[in-house]
Formats: C-alpha cells, sequence, structure tokens
C-alpha cells in the first residue's frame, strides 16, 4: 500500500492502527497525523522496542493495507 494514501486518509485507517497497537492513544494518533516517521516513534516508544522492529512492524501491517481500510467508518462516535 502506498504510504501517501494512507497519511491522507489517516482518519480513516486510525481504527485498524488501533487495532494493531492498542497501546497508542487517541492523542497518539493525532499527534502521528499518518507521518511515517512520528508513527515509527510512537511504536517504539509505546511498545518499548529498537526502531528497527518497530518499522518491520509498521511495513508487514502496510502490507495487510486493502482498499477496504479507506472506506468511511459506520463506527464513529460523536
Amino acid at each position: 500500500m502506498n504510504w501517501e494514501r494512507i497519511q491522507g486518509q489517516w482518519k480513516q485507517v486510525a481504527g485498524k492502527v488501533k487495532e494493531q497497537w492498542g497501546k497508542l492513544t487517541d492523542d497518539d494518533l493525532d499527534v502521528v497525523g499518518g507521518r511515517r516517521e512520528q508513527f515509527v516513534g510512537k511504536i517504539q516508544e509505546r511498545y518499548g522496542i529498537a526502531k528497527d522492529e518497530a518499522e518491520h512492524q509498521l511495513a508487514e501491517w502496510e502490507r495487510k493495507a486493502n482498499d477496504a481500510w479507506f472506506a468511511p467508518s459506520s463506527s464513529k462516535h460523536p
């Protein structure tokens, strides 16, 4: 999956991010705002892992991304 697409539709994929990395808070996701380097840093911080491992996890997650992730969420809360 193209990271620019993920970044451009960050709000739509935020649920998938939280499924994968449940320790990340909504505030973390707001700070990251789809920026890959900041995202890797937050994964490192919350999980206490090395940058290489965080990069590996993110690359694996990116490979799983598909068009369904970008559909508007029907479970949004006001």
